[in-house]
């Protein structure tokens, strides 16, 4: 059978664990990274994770969520999260809008309103019943990236001015970044909206401010950090924090490559379920591969990723993405069937993590 699961460290996290072994109590930040529909092949490790491994445990846990991550981290909040994961797989992979023709005939993606508004209907039935456990957890601080506009990415909405202002603020934001990451604060900030305490990484490599998350707030963002540029519509103003449009987390910090080791102990880990072992700094830097890179950032991070051999085992041979909603336009029965195959054939992560746990095989970890 091919080996499903491969397991990077940081160089800190890697000499820790061959000297003590990856131990539930050493876990102190557990993040999840932007991908989309991608993060569904983590969430039978989630159940795992959150549902069994770190309750044989009892230290406070930073949960860092971004986009997908985001949503992925709140539902560990919940009090059944295991239920929460299965029902979080059944929602997303479920997804579906009613049919938009162009003037061919020809069908297209909905508009960014009209899955702005069915996603805020999503996510307010998903948490409803369960927001007060979500930001009262007992060991869990939850901590959502949202990046706010600046500039012209300041304000945006559907007047055709305020549209190209939008195209043309991103277009700054690429060449601001391009030239030098912390120059793109100028159009785009990081704000993480925190249920209770201080940011589990140093934030001095980024412009950051940190708000706080509420009963009133957690819907607008959690939206937010979901809202990918000219598919979802940024969410203005939210409460509690500074005037403006505020966008997919991911556009600032799309893996949660943070400047962890700024804050952490040598023994305390960062444990990151990821569906690729490059952790990139921003969505950005995608095609900037000079910046995919380990950093001493990351020295105390383990990465949790499916191996290339078991991926071109998955339908179609890759892991699910955006780009299946033009794949299967017109075949919602076989989106569904090819992402839940994945979801059921992710379940081998999970076994080979758990055998991971018992057997402590450290030749298993290779250095990120």
């Amino acid at each position: 059978m091919t080996q499903a699961l491969a397991i990077y460290a940081g160089r800190k996290a890697k000499a820790h664990i061959e000297r003590n072994g990856l131990q539930a109590k050493d876990v102190r930040v557990v993040a999840g990274a932007a991908g989309g529909p991608k993060g569904l092949l983590l969430l039978g490790l989630d159940q795992f994770i959150f549902g069994q491994w770190l309750k044989t445990s009892n230290q406070s846990v930073d949960l860092l969520g971004v986009s997908i991550g985001a949503w992925r981290m709140a539902t560990a909040c919940m009090s059944d999260c295991e239920a929460g994961f299965d029902r979080l797989a059944r929602d997303y992979i479920a997804q579906d809008y009613e049919p938009t023709y162009n003037q061919r005939g020809k069908r297209v993606l909905p508009s960014s309103e009209v899955v702005s508004a069915e996603f805020a209907k999503a996510l307010t039935s998903f948490f409803a019943a369960h927001l007060d456990g979500v930001l009262n957890h007992p060991r869990y601080r939850l901590h959502i990236l949202t990046s706010r506009g600046r500039g012209f990415l300041r304000q945006t909405n559907l007047s055709k001015r305020l549209q190209t202002r939008t195209a043309l603020g991103f277009a700054g934001a690429f060449f601001a970044n391009l030239i030098h990451r912390p120059a793109m604060s100028a159009c785009i900030e990081r704000v993480a909206f925190s249920n209770r305490g201080e940011l589990p990484f140093d934030r001095s490599d980024y412009a950051t401010k940190q708000r706080q998350l509420t009963p009133t707030n957690f819907a607008d963002v959690l939206q937010a950090s979901c809202s990918i540029p000219f598919l979802l519509n940024a969410v203005n103003d939210i409460q509690g924090a500074a005037p403006g449009s505020y966008w997919d987390g991911g556009l600032t910090d799309y893996h949660c490559h943070m400047n962890y080791a700024g804050q952490l102990r040598d023994d305390e880990i960062v444990l990151v379920p990821h569906f690729q072992q490059q952790l990139i700094a921003g969505w950005l830097d995608k095609s900037l591969k000079w910046r995919h890179k380990a950093t001493r950032f990351l020295d105390n991070v383990v990465v949790l990723a499916p191996t290339a051999q078991w991926v071109r085992g998955l339908p179609n041979g890759k892991i699910p993405d955006r780009q299946d909603f033009h794949t299967y336009i017109d075949d919602f029965a076989g989106r569904v069937d090819a992402w839940s195959r994945a979801v059921s054939q992710s379940q081998q992560l999970v076994q080979e993590f758990k055998a991971f746990i018992s057997q402590q095989d450290h030749q298993r970890i290779q250095l990120l």
